[in-house]
């Protein structure tokens, strides 16, 4: 009788730590091997690209709270932010005016400190085809800006007065990719990063270049007076998806690695407003990491955000990351809305999460800095690769 006890007890304890085993193991079983960790640098509303003291502590800050990517702008309010030879032909300068990035390449820069840092660096092309109203490059190029069908060319972004340079000219085209090739064959970048910027206010496009282009498209008929005319939006978008397919093979020609990383908005808000139809792009294999902005504060509204079937399909293709807003410099996130978000992408099978923007990480909010870091310090407590799709990168 004591024998047969001892063996069911035998037994039981040999059930127990079998469960407990399984239990111990899930996490591994589920948790993702690597997890973008990503951020936004600009030069809006934040100096840290125009201070080297600044820039070098920032990556430091980055790398030890366990960040692997930084997305910094360089194409931005009608000027490179780095040196350009391609900027210097076309704009007649060579770098943005600013002081603080005077007697520097801030591209090296980012690149070498960057790398020594552990953290992957994607320049973003900020402006895309925007530029401001002001700017050197629209007034030596008038004849490079597109605009509604009364004339007007003003597109008011805030309080700001910009002009949006045609994305279906050749020349300014031209421009466009050799900026983007400029950067990829002459520094160590990872990739190369573009947003709706890279579209087009569905508004515009009625000057004259776009509109006889699409006259002789359609046997002399005018463009429709309506610009959410249905064929009107997928003639104009299709003509910067055949653009994107281009600057494609340019970048891949020159750094066949070079991984093409696109910031949108959700699609209905990107192809209806600005003619960038990053679902058709991801169909065709131009997009090799998505970062969708979601920049919510409803939980609800941020969870439907993921849900909807393009983003579902993109997930199965390539690595998909939530766009996340930690603040703007006059609206503080708080960091309980951060940490639920990042917490509901991981739970959806996101590839990962970055931030807008740096400054707002832990410069401009209501909470302390010590506080904000410890936040995300328990969001990402241990390093971890980002996801590569030319790597070797499978969805879950």
């Amino acid at each position: 009788m004591i024998k047969l006890r001892r063996r069911q007890l035998f037994a039981l304890l040999l059930a127990l730590s079998l469960v407990i085993g399984l239990i111990l193991q899930q996490p591994a079983l589920t948790q993702a091997k690597t997890e973008l960790r990503g951020v936004w640098l600009t030069n809006i509303d934040s100096d840290v690209l125009f201070k080297r003291d600044r820039l070098t502590n920032a990556l430091k800050t980055l790398k030890q709270l366990n960040f692997n990517t930084i997305y910094p702008t360089v194409w931005n309010w009608g000027y490179t932010l780095y040196p350009s030879s391609v900027a210097q032909k076309v704009i007649g300068q060579s770098l943005d005016p600013e002081p603080g990035l005077q007697g520097r390449d801030l591209l090296t820069e980012l690149t070498t400190q960057g790398h020594r840092n552990g953290l992957a660096v994607i320049p973003w092309f900020e402006f895309g085809f925007m530029a401001p109203s002001d700017s050197s490059l629209a007034k030596r190029h008038p004849d490079w800006l597109t605009s509604r069908r009364d004339g007007s060319k003003i597109w008011l972004e805030g309080k700001h007065d910009r002009v949006w340079l045609n994305p279906f000219h050749p020349e300014v085209q031209n421009f466009i990719q050799n900026l983007i090739v400029e950067i990829v064959s002459k520094y160590d970048v990872d990739g190369i990063q573009f947003d709706d910027h890279f579209g087009l206010p569905a508004e515009l496009g009625y000057d004259a270049y776009t509109t006889k282009l699409y006259k002789q498209e359609h046997l002399g008929k005018n463009p429709p007076a309506n610009p959410q005319d249905p064929e009107w939006v997928r003639w104009r978008a299709n003509k910067i998806t055949q653009y994107l397919q281009k600057v494609f093979k340019a970048v891949k020609t020159r750094k066949p690695k070079c991984i093409i990383s696109v910031a949108p908005n959700p699609q209905r808000v990107s192809y209806k407003l600005f003619l960038a139809d990053w679902e058709k792009w991801e169909r065709q294999g131009l997009i090799e990491e998505l970062v969708l902005q979601v920049y919510r504060n409803d939980l609800k509204v941020f969870i439907q955000e993921l849900n909807y079937p393009e983003v579902k399909t993109a997930k199965k293709h390539i690595p998909v990351s939530i766009g996340i807003l930690s603040g703007l410099k006059d609206r503080s996130v708080a960091s309980a809305q951060i940490q639920s978000q990042v917490e509901v992408s991981r739970e959806q099978g996101f590839a990962g999460v970055s931030f807008f923007f740096y400054e707002t990480l832990w410069n401009l909010s209501q909470e302390k800095p010590p506080t904000r870091q410890s936040a995300f310090k328990s969001l990402f407590v241990q390093p971890k690769p980002r996801p590569n799709l030319l790597a070797g990168w499978k969805p879950q």
